[in-house]
């Protein structure tokens, strides 16, 4: 009776377990392709999509906590969230904690973009002062000298698509645009609207890491990943919101 019990016991802590939910962190700042918040909830994306599948392949929920970029790894630090995605090693040289990283799992370069009236390339070093459409909270390591100089100077807007509209409107002549979000505001343009990169300023070679804790499947999700990347599935969710080669 009492071994029937402690299997029952068993069962049932397992079930708990594996009906505990694999947190996301989602930064405000993100916008589509990568993200669409409505709401303060992610609806759809490249990001939401990875995530969502990355949960149902591991077999647990996923939960999305949206949060202010400065607050994120904070709330890695915190236990608040388990895994945040699309994030490099380099914008954190003095993380704390106990964590794991994935695989490479997208390279993508930060460009410098103009309107379609500056179409030539461009050597920001040569650029005469001025205001350059940039994310608020965002690092941009090539063009930091010249802000801390004060030749050129950042105009923050809170997430990358508003940058891109900004730069349109005319407020800038600049701005700094990832290359997924570049392509997905040009889909809503004609072609000789729509907006050019001149200048390629860094590649961004970025995964995910997960809070190595005893709590979080760790390993089960990074072997999930590999299988996705090498499988072709998360090539295959960036065709379909930018289309082309991811």
């Amino acid at each position: 009776m009492r071994l029937a019990l402690g299997a029952l016991l068993l069962i049932s802590l397992d079930g708990a377990a594996a009906d505990t939910p694999l947190r996301f962190v989602v930064p405000d700042s993100w916008a589509m392709p990568m993200v669409q918040l409505e709401h303060g909830r992610p609806t759809q994306g490249i990001l939401y999509d990875v995530m969502l599948s990355l949960a149902t392949q591991v077999g647990v929920p996923a939960e999305f906590h949206v949060l202010p970029r400065g607050r994120v790894q904070n709330a890695m630090e915190h236990g608040e969230v388990d895994v945040r995605c699309y994030a490099a090693q380099s914008w954190l040289p003095n993380q704390s904690g106990d964590y794991i990283w994935s695989i490479l799992l997208w390279t993508q370069p930060d460009l410098l973009i103009s309107r379609p009236a500056q179409p030539d390339p461009v050597i920001p070093a040569n650029l005469p002062p001025q205001s350059i459409g940039t994310v608020l909270g965002y690092s941009y390591p090539t063009l930091q000298p010249l802000f801390d100089a004060s030749r050129l100077h950042r105009d923050d807007a809170r997430n990358q698509e508003q940058v891109l509209e900004k730069l349109q409107a005319g407020r800038n002549r600049y701005a700094v645009s990832n290359q997924w979000t570049l392509d997905w505001f040009n889909q809503r343009l004609i072609p000789k609207q729509q907006l050019l990169s001149v200048a390629v300023l860094q590649e961004q070679r970025v995964g995910c890491y997960v809070r190595n804790d005893p709590k979080v499947p760790v390993q089960r999700i990074l072997r999930t990943l590999v299988r996705m990347k090498m499988s072709g599935e998360i090539d295959d969710i960036i065709r379909l919101y930018i289309g082309g080669k991811p």
